[in-house]
């Protein structure tokens, strides 16, 4: 059996690297948050907070930009989306950060 030369490994780690690096600055640039207690929307317009890290989805199916999760609010399945602090007032971002999905142990 050929063994798989560790060049090819080692573009495929950088190349993973980039990607997230780019997802990262991307979501900076476009004044969107990331973390363990980011506030997003799903389809139907319910608010709650997720944990979003660029290049990490354990308990959603990413979809480029987009992720496919359960919503806690409509007990859905759903695509959502991070949004942005000013989209929304204080009152709809507290109540979101209170609703949050299932968090990981």
């Amino acid at each position: 059996m050929p063994r798989r030369k560790p060049k090819s490994r080692i573009g495929k780690f950088v190349a993973l690297v980039a990607g997230v690096l780019v997802e990262a600055l991307a979501m900076r640039v476009r004044g969107y948050p990331m973390g363990t207690d980011v506030v997003v929307r799903c389809h139907r317009g319910h608010l709650f907070s997720t944990i979003w890290l660029p290049g990490v989805s354990l308990k959603s199916l990413r979809l480029i930009w987009w992720r496919v999760q359960r919503c806690p609010v409509g007990n859905h399945w759903t695509i959502v989306t991070p949004v942005r602090a000013g989209e929304i007032s204080d009152g709809e971002a507290r109540a979101a950060r209170e609703r949050k999905d299932v968090r990981l142990p």
